[in-house]
Order: structure tokens, then C-alpha cells, then sequence
């Protein structure tokens, strides 16, 4: 027998998250609520398990034995984690399920939704998220909403008008609170230009946070006796260089070596030979577009007839061409004339040369054996320009001599958007997709992106997409068992062929990592999650507007956030030098607007068209103020940590607190005590 709505409601701690959906990532925020930022979590599910869902299986998380809001053991986690205690010995809370199909008032009033300070609506369905979103605002009307959508218009229309119900529903709201109110994401989105940066060799890969307020550039080691462009701060030390097939970039498990994230100056002058992600450049740029398709100067003759036609009309030009110098030769005639009379034998309209010298008449027959040549040609051009017309519509094949290209596998949600993403970025592209009815077909055949249909298992396949001359692979379907035999298909045609293919699961991705670069070690190997890219954002949007954005940095995460530095011990009263944690958290922007002038968030100021007044080259000495609000780069631990949601990661005592000292812009080094404390 089933729970009331109302005594489950009262069962449920306040405060609480609610996460809904029916795939991979709903697994995987709810194990980033619990196990990073420390909250109590309600998942609401569908009874069943699903087949085909998105990259693979979900996390485990142990359903309740008993009814519907029934509370079971903790779960959701990385293999590994136990529901007892984490790292600082503190129990970690529970996750708690409640078991429904879809998201109805009556699962949401299970969940404690008028207790709860958050709720993720995760549903592959853009439909079924509007219509809890819009049922859930009506429940509670203060509710925090994070909702996942695809069509980013749509997305964009419904957060507005969600925040204007709020602010109906509860006249008093204040500003910064209406602002956090609705979060429309998307995982498409979010992992795209992560998976998009990782076909791209030897160039540096720009990858922009959600706010669009920063961007980080990826870097090989510089040659040697080069120095190296920090940029204005180095975020992150590679596992391995891009062109390093032997890396061991394989999997943010516990245990498996990784890339070190935020790192002293120290140690990124001790690590010469690795690449780095740096913080590059700071710009505002209008929202994306969709890309269009590039002009083609010239190129429409070139696409309504084939090569062997156009080789077969410059015979026929060149054989006019031959017999009006002959005739201008042979006979007494002018070029003007001769070619006059060529055309006329040409087309057969000519009087017979019957009394003319034998000269003239074998001229004019061989003019006469040209023209028949002349005809079919006609015929044929004619056809092919037809069919040319007729195909505008219709999908491309890959051209004969394509190489140098990336060939994308899988044309749903994240496809699409990495095809788009490449495209931005010039890339020649060839697309595989099996069901002829993928949400990024429409796209590709705007885009004049060739595509081939059909299973990428099958044989001739892979083929036909010209693996074998391409630069490289990324198979991005949500089946992990496909992507790794399409890996092994390409292999096969190209050793040394370049992937990254998509896989949900870290320990499976550790171990094809390792056989594929056992198998291949000339070869570079890499692989991502899309659920693995987005959580962090979901999860950062339920805990609050302060995160700007998430950068992934191979499998792992650099979160940035805006916080004001009243409340945070960490950061009041001491220099940014100071205020610095290895490993943790680093400050890389100050926002130098009046307090008072302020907008609650800096996101939201970036899509209403404004320029945040942020300082970035700032100067280690700073001492900050408590009405001072900072831009941080943390790791998901040390961002939960900043937010009072979890333990202070071990190895980083408080500093001592300082006098003011030097101005923001950063100046010489020495000239303030902070400044020789940059990196330390």
C-alpha cells in the first residue's frame, strides 16, 4: 500500500533535492549531490528498468523494497562508495527513491516537493520536463528549477515565463532570488565542444563556459628551449599531451592517474613536458548560432556534372578548336570564318562539300563525327544536372578524394550538436547514422555534410565513409558496446587512426583505454561522458545561479563561480595569494562594479546584454573585502567545500590574514608581500 502524498511529504528533511528522469544522468547528479556537495537526495525514477538508455547503464542506486517513497539505502555514487561515511568520516546522507513513470503531482508531492530546495527535471523528453516544470512551479511556487532541454529557443521563452510565475505566486521575491529561480541546460550543449575539442589535433581547443564570461584554451608542451604562454593563469596539467598515444587519460575513477587541476607555479614549472589548459583569453560573445552553410564560390559546375563529363566536353572543345586551325591552314579562309564553318559541319547544317577539294570534304566529315560525339554529351549533361536539382534535398555522399576529415558517429541530441561544433570550426565532416529519422539529419543535409546510412557494425559501412583516409573518429552513439566495435571495425582499416569514443562507465573506459592503447600504442586513444561532462553544471544549478559555468578537462571537471567574500573565512581579510588552494579553488576575476549597482547574476547580466565590469589580471597582493565579489575556479570538492557543503579538502590550512595591500591590477613581483605567494 502506498504512502499518502502528504505523510511521505513530512517525511522528507527540509532542504532536500529532488533529481527526475529516466536516463544515465539522473543517476549521475544525484551521485554528485550526495557524494560532493553532501545533500539529501529524492530520485524519482520510472519502475522499470529501460533498454537502449543513453550511454549505457545508469548508476546503482538501490531502489526501496517497500512502497512508492519508500526509503532504501544510499547509493548513486562511484564504485566504490559506501553509504557509511566519506573521506572526513561524516555520514554521507541518503538517496531516496520514489518509483514512477513519469513525473506526475502526485510523485512530485511523494518526492517532498514543498520541502525540497531544488528540482532537476532530466527527462529526454523536452515535453514531459515543461509539463512537470509548469506543475512544480504551481506546487511551489518558490521551488529552485533546474530543467533539462533541447531546443534551446523553447528552453529560453519557458525559464522566462516559470520566473514570472514565481514572481506572481510570491509578490515578494526578492531580485537575486527570482534570478536563481529557473535554469533551462542542456547535456547536449554542455559536452559538445569538449567532444568536438578532442578530434581536433595539434591546435589549441577553445572551450567556453556556460556564462560565456571565459574561455580556456588547451596547450601541447611548447618545443624545447621554449618557453611556454601561461596565459593569465594555468588551470590544469594534461595526463598527456595531445599527441601522446601512451597517456593515461582514461577514467576520473579513484585511483587512476589523471590531470592535476589548479596547480601552484611550482609545480607547472616542475611539469615541462605536459600540456596544460590555461586560462587564454576573456571576451563576451553574442549566443550561438546555428552554422550555416559555407558559399561556394564556383563550385556549382563542378556539382552539377561529373568529372568524366567534363573531361569528355574539353575533348570536344579541343577538338573544334583543332579543326578550325586546321582549316584556317588548309584552305583560304580567315579563323573567324574557318571556326564559322567548323560549327556549321558540327551541328550538321552545312551544305555537303560535294565540289569542294577533297581538303574541305575530309574536314567537314570529321567535323561531322565530332558532332555526333556532341549529342549524347548534351543528353548526358542535361540528366546529370537534373538529378543534381532533384538531390539538393536529399543527403550527400562522401566525395571520392575526401581525406583529412572527421568521421562522427551518431546523429541524435549530442551528434547533432558536436556536428554543429566542428562545423564552427571549419572541419570537414562525414556522418554514419543507422535510423533515418535522427534529429541531426535535417542539419547535416543543411549543412551539406555528407552522411552515410546505415549500421556502423555492418560491413562496408565504415568503409564508405572513408575511415580509412580519415584524420579522426569519434563515436558518439549511446551505446558503449557499438562505439567500441566501430573503434575496433576502424582499427582495423587505419592503426594509427585518431578516437575518442563515448563511454558512460569510468572503470570500462579504464579498461578499453588500456587494451586499445596495448593493441595500438602508436595511436591515440581517448574517451568521454557526456552525463560525466553535464552533471557538474546540473549539479551546480541546483545548488544555486553563483556557477558560471563548467569546463571539462579530459574526464574530470574545473567549475567556475561567482561568490561574494562576506561569509567565506577562506577569503575575508586575506590576499588572493592567500585566498589560493592548490588543488581546490583558485580566484581569477574580480567583479570591480558598485555593490550597490550590482546585478544578483552574472550570468543573467551576460544574456540581458551587459558587460560584467571583471578584472582578471589580478594582482596576488589584493587583500578582499567582504563586499567584494570573486570569480573562482574550483574543483566540484572544492567548490562544494567553498559553499559549506562539505569538508575542507585535506593538506590546505587556513593562511594568515593580512593588511590591505597593493591595488587589483597585478604590478611587478615584489612589489607587495603577497606577490612572491602567487603560487604557493
Amino acid at each position: 500500500m502506498a504512502e499518502s502524498p502528504r505523510r511521505n511529504q513530512e517525511a522528507q528533511p527540509t532542504g532536500h533535492m529532488v533529481v527526475c528522469g529516466d536516463d544515465g544522468l539522473a543517476h549521475r547528479l544525484a551521485g554528485e549531490l550526495r557524494n560532493v556537495y553532501r545533500e539529501p537526495v529524492v530520485l524519482v525514477v520510472p519502475g522499470g528498468r529501460a533498454e537502449g538508455r543513453p550511454e549505457g547503464r545508469p548508476c546503482p542506486v538501490s531502489r526501496a523494497a517497500g512502497p512508492v517513497g519508500g526509503s532504501g539505502p544510499a547509493a548513486g555514487g562511484p564504485a566504490g562508495a559506501t553509504a557509511d561515511d566519506d573521506a572526513g568520516g561524516r555520514p554521507l546522507p541518503p538517496i531516496r527513491e520514489v518509483l514512477s513513470d513519469s513525473p506526475t503531482e502526485t510523485a512530485l508531492l511523494h518526492a517532498g516537493i514543498g520541502r525540497a530546495a531544488a528540482l532537476a527535471l532530466l527527462y529526454e523528453d523536452d515535453e514531459t520536463n515543461l509539463r512537470a516544470a509548469l506543475a512544480a512551479r504551481r506546487l511551489s511556487p518558490g521551488l529552485r528549477l533546474v530543467v533539462r532541454m533541447y531546443n534551446r529557443k523553447l528552453g529560453q521563452h519557458m525559464e522566462e515565463l516559470l520566473d514570472q510565475a514565481a514572481l506572481l505566486a510570491e509578490p515578494g521575491m526578492d531580485r537575486a532570488a527570482l534570478e536563481a529561480s529557473t535554469t533551462v541546460l542542456s547535456d547536449a550543449d554542455t559536452a559538445a565542444p569538449a567532444l568536438a575539442a578532442t578530434a581536433v589535433a595539434g591546435t589549441s581547443k577553445v572551450v567556453q563556459a556556460d556564462g560565456l564570461l571565459l574561455c580556456a584554451a588547451e596547450r601541447t608542451p611548447p618545443g624545447r628551449g621554449r618557453v611556454p604562454d601561461p596565459g593569465l593563469c594555468t588551470l590544469a596539467l594534461l595526463s598527456s599531451t595531445a599527441s601522446d598515444p601512451a597517456g593515461a587519460e582514461g577514467s576520473d575513477a579513484s585511483g587512476s592517474q589523471g590531470p592535476l587541476m589548479l596547480p601552484d607555479d611550482r609545480t607547472v614549472r616542475a611539469a615541462a613536458g605536459r600540456g596544460t589548459v590555461v586560462l587564454e583569453t576573456v571576451r563576451h560573445t553574442a549566443p550561438a548560432r546555428p552554422p550555416r552553410r559555407p558559399s561556394r564560390r564556383g563550385a556549382p559546375f563542378g556539382e552539377l556534372f561529373s568529372g568524366r563529363l567534363r573531361w569528355a566536353l574539353a575533348g570536344i572543345v579541343a577538338s573544334v578548336l583543332a579543326l578550325t586551325v586546321t582549316t584556317t591552314v588548309l584552305t583560304d579562309a580567315d579563323p573567324v570564318h574557318a571556326a564559322y564553318l567548323t560549327l556549321l559541319d558540327l551541328f550538321s547544317i552545312n551544305d555537303p562539300a560535294v565540289d569542294e577539294p577533297v581538303t574541305r570534304q575530309v574536314l567537314q566529315l570529321l567535323a561531322g563525327l565530332v558532332g555526333l560525339a556532341l549529342l549524347p554529351l548534351l543528353v548526358a549533361g542535361a540528366l546529370e544536372a537534373l538529378g543534381t536539382f532533384r538531390a539538393t534535398g536529399a543527403l550527400r555522399r562522401p566525395p571520392r578524394g575526401l581525406s583529412g576529415h572527421v568521421v562522427l558517429l551518431g546523429l541524435g541530441k549530442v551528434g547533432a550538436r558536436v556536428l554543429s561544433r566542428l562545423r564552427e570550426l571549419d572541419i570537414p565532416v562525414v556522418c554514419v547514422e543507422e535510423d533515418p529519422e535522427a534529429r541531426g539529419l535535417p542539419l547535416a543535409r543543411r549543412l551539406g555534410v555528407p552522411v552515410v546510412l546505415g549500421d556502423v557494425t555492418e560491413e562496408g559501412v565504415l568503409e564508405s565513409a572513408k575511415v580509412h583516409r580519415a584524420h579522426a573518429l569519434l563515436a558518439l552513439t549511446s551505446s558503449d558496446t557499438t562505439n567500441l566495435e566501430a573503434t575496433l571495425s576502424a582499427r582495423t582499416l587505419k592503426a594509427d587512426l585518431r578516437v575518442a569514443l563515448r563511454l558512460y562507465d569510468d572503470d570500462f573506459a579504464t579498461a578499453v583505454h588500456r587494451t586499445l592503447r596495448a593493441a595500438h600504442p602508436t595511436a591515440l586513444t581517448r574517451s568521454r561522458s557526456v552525463t560525466h561532462l553535464a552533471a557538474p553544471a546540473f549539479a551546480g544549478a541546483m545548488m544555486g545561479r553563483q556557477v558560471l559555468g563548467a569546463i571539462p578537462v579530459e574526464r574530470k571537471v574545473l567549475v567556475f563561480a561567482a561568490l561574494l567574500v562576506a561569509g567565506h573565512p577562506r577569503f575575508e581579510g586575506r590576499t588572493v595569494a592567500e585566498a589560493f588552494r592548490p588543488g581546490a579553488w583558485r580566484i581569477v576575476a574580480l567583479d570591480t562594479a558598485d555593490p550597490a549597482a550590482r546585478r544578483p547574476d552574472l550570468a543573467s547580466a551576460h544574456r540581458d546584454g551587459e558587460q560584467p565590469q571583471l578584472l582578471w589580471d589580478l594582482h596576488p597582493g589584493y587583500v578582499l573585502r567582504p563586499e567584494d565579489r570573486v570569480v573562482v575556479a574550483a574543483t566540484r570538492g572544492g567548490l562544494a567545500d567553498l559553499l559549506g557543503r562539505g569538508t575542507a579538502p585535506r593538506g590546505t590550512p587556513p593562511g594568515p590574514r593580512r593588511r590591505p595591500a597593493g591595488p587589483g591590477r597585478r604590478e611587478a613581483p615584489g612589489d607587495t608581500p603577497g606577490a612572491s605567494a602567487a603560487g604557493t
